[in-house]
């Protein structure tokens, strides 16, 4: 059988070819080069790597490289530093230059300020191509993996455990020591050094979490200091971070990314100041599921007058009654006499008194007609008092949203369609599921800044944005197909001036 034969690896070609030639036009690795150089690096804060001996490597020259690497699935610095090797399109983008791989690295961990600020330069690209409505835009989160493992994590609780254990293996040792002899006396006496200085290990970890004031359990992750154990999905847990986005409803466009170590309570009036800000306008619409459901939150919302749809969470089993008939939404609230109103019609009244928690104040209402109240069964559970109801401080709030939210059940369900797509190409399409680096949160930032960086660009880029190079190739064909055409005409006898004007900018919409 015949088969297809390749051309001998010692055969000389007679025509040479330059480096460019061998990179199509359309190649989305000169969009990336257009991409980098149509910025001023050192005034969004890259600055020149330090001398060794001989001159540094340009800031642009890494950044495309890990541009290029983030958009085509490589993010170790060690696979870039192969790339640099054996990729025609690396060394056509590089110029054949070959960083290694700490240099590469150091450039990530060091510039996680400047990288935020390229995202936002694409984000302004998209702004200037009128590809952001601005009109509506989605929120979410998800956790990608630290390079933490839960053995290396640690609270209080788990402290205490780690101690119990050791002072009963210590009792169970000392114990053996009383009738041991010989070698079996010298092992377990090993064995009492060792769990003394496991001691003095968690013992300092205890210290340093009693000190800890930032939350009600604070955590210690020994090898990334910076991340958290957190819930993932149901009952999974992972020692991660949290990346909270922005998604602008008209092409999916990012416009904003963070990289937190909390959880999404907090988040929602956070993201929407930074998204009024980078918008310039508070006239859009802002879709967030049920994990952003908070009190203060909304009241964030609207004192920024931003109009949200947060979707309602379920009632916890210890807020529903007996018969759901006779939950607390179903009471009527006068707001101008305070008041409360039963499906029996019953009316519910305050003390006046405010109530303190961590995180809001709130009244209670309850009434006296609950002790003889026929369906106080299907009501409460309650042997004493009977129904009591709170009210917070952000309640009105807490209703609003709910009404928006049925009056708009359409709109509400294009939230998942907008804010999952990044997640399913950027974890899902490349498996950008954790976190490169272990050196806190902010080099963290940097890796999380990239992922989204390379998210807009090859959404920018898919839409139709193209480099000035591929225009210049366009418009030389055409100025040689005109010229052609204005010599067949003089050939001919035809009278006639034609120009064509090259355009000056360095990115076009096609």
């Amino acid at each position: 059988m015949e088969y297809q034969q390749g051309q001998d690896r010692e055969q000389l070609t007679l025509y040479s070819t330059c480096l460019d030639d061998m990179v199509p036009p359309a190649n989305s690795v000169r969009f990336i080069d257009q991409f980098v150089e149509s910025m001023d690096l050192r005034e969004l804060g890259f600055d020149p790597l330090p001398a060794q001996g001989r001159p540094p490597y340009n800031p642009a020259d890494l950044l495309k490289l890990y541009i290029y690497g983030y958009m085509n699935r490589m993010r170790s610095s060690r696979q870039l530093e192969k790339e640099c090797h054996r990729n025609l399109e690396v060394i056509w983008l590089l110029k054949n230059l070959k960083p290694d791989h700490n240099t590469i690295a150091r450039f990530r961990k060091d510039n996680p300020k400047a990288i935020k600020r390229v995202f936002r330069h694409s984000v302004e690209i998209a702004r200037n191509f009128n590809l952001i409505g601005g009109l509506l835009i989605a929120g979410d989160s998800t956790k990608f993996r630290a390079q933490n493992s839960k053995k290396n994590n640690y609270n209080k609780k788990k402290i205490q455990r780690h101690l119990e254990y050791i002072d009963n293996k210590l009792k169970e040792h000392n114990k053996a020591l009383a009738t041991a002899d010989g070698d079996k006396r010298e092992s377990l006496e090993k064995q009492v050094r060792h769990r003394k200085e496991q001691r003095k290990k968690y013992e300092q970890l205890q210290r340093e979490l009693d000190g800890d004031r930032s939350s009600e359990n604070p955590q210690i992750s020994t090898s990334d200091p910076d991340s958290r154990h957190q819930i993932v999905r149901g009952m999974i847990t992972e020692v991660c971070y949290t990346g909270q986005t922005t998604v602008d409803g008209m092409h999916k466009i990012l416009i904003d990314c963070k990289l937190t170590n909390q959880n999404d309570k907090k988040a929602m009036g956070m993201m929407l100041r930074r998204a009024k800000s980078i918008l310039r306008t508070n006239r859009f619409t802002a879709l967030y599921d049920k994990g952003y459901h908070t009190g203060s939150e909304f009241h964030t919302a609207d004192q920024l007058g931003i109009e949200t749809l947060v979707a309602i969470p379920a009632i916890g089993r210890k807020s529903q009654a007996p018969n759901p008939m006779y939950n607390a939404e179903n009471f009527r609230y006068d707001r101008e006499n305070d008041t409360y109103t039963c499906p029996q019609d019953q009316t519910l009244t305050s003390n006046q008194t405010h109530y303190k928690t961590r995180n809001y104040t709130f009244k209670q209402y309850k009434t006296k007609a609950c002790k003889l109240c026929r369906v106080r069964s299907q009501c409460t559970t309650a042997k004493t008092n009977g129904k009591i109801i709170q009210r917070s401080q952000y309640a009105q709030g807490i209703r609003d949203n709910a009404k928006r939210v049925r009056q708009n059940e359409d709109l509400y369900r294009l939230r998942q369609a907008l804010v999952e797509h990044p997640y399913g190409t950027i974890k899902r399409q490349w498996g950008f599921d954790h976190i490169m680096t272990k050196k806190g949160i902010g080099a963290a930032s940097a890796d999380f800044g990239l992922m989204a960086l390379a998210y807009n660009l090859r959404r920018l880029y898919n839409l139709g944005i193209v480099p000035k190079t591929l225009l210049t190739v366009q418009n030389n064909c055409y100025v040689l197909l005109t010229s052609l055409l204005i010599a067949c005409l003089n050939l001919f006898g035809s009278q006639g001036q034609h120009s064509v004007k090259n355009r000056s900018f360095n990115f076009i919409f096609t």
